[in-house]
């Protein structure tokens, strides 16, 4: 190991080494953390904005006696339908401001099956029905 002269600048390799050497061990600790936790986000924010829209789309049952048909869509909380059956009561300043994407950037699946009765999901990262981990789907009626 070599010494330093009184005054003279720089790291030795032996430092530089040691350095390096924490800072891969910080990263390869610290790293997986950070990872999963954005994967853990955007389901929270999936799940989040289908809250949002069930609240919306409750309302618009209360208003309208009925929620929006499939062919409607979620499209009926932002704009008046003009898809029969026309909601009576619909508010003029609508339910939602807009009709909001997944984290992944896909649309949401809204489904009516019966007229009290629907289906509200988003696909999950690789937006294809089915699937499991992060390529699962998101239901909001399982959360």
């Amino acid at each position: 190991m070599t010494t330093r002269q009184p005054g003279a600048g720089g790291y030795t390799l032996l430092e530089i080494m040691v350095v390096v050497f924490i800072l891969g061990l910080l990263v390869t600790i610290v790293a997986p953390r950070i990872m999963g936790r954005t994967d853990e986000a955007r389901v929270t924010s999936a799940i989040a904005n289908m809250k949002s829209i069930e609240q919306a789309l409750n309302l618009y049952r209360l208003d309208n006696g009925t929620y929006p048909t499939t062919e409607q869509g979620l499209e009926a909380l932002v704009t008046r339908p003009t898809a029969p059956p026309i909601p009576k009561a619909w508010r003029s300043e609508g339910y939602l401001p807009r009709v909001p994407l997944d984290p992944w950037g896909n649309a949401f699946v809204y489904v009516l099956a019966i007229p009290q009765r629907y289906t509200l999901k988003s696909l999950g990262a690789d937006g294809v029905e089915g699937g499991g981990g992060l390529a699962g789907d998101i239901d909001a009626r399982e959360r």
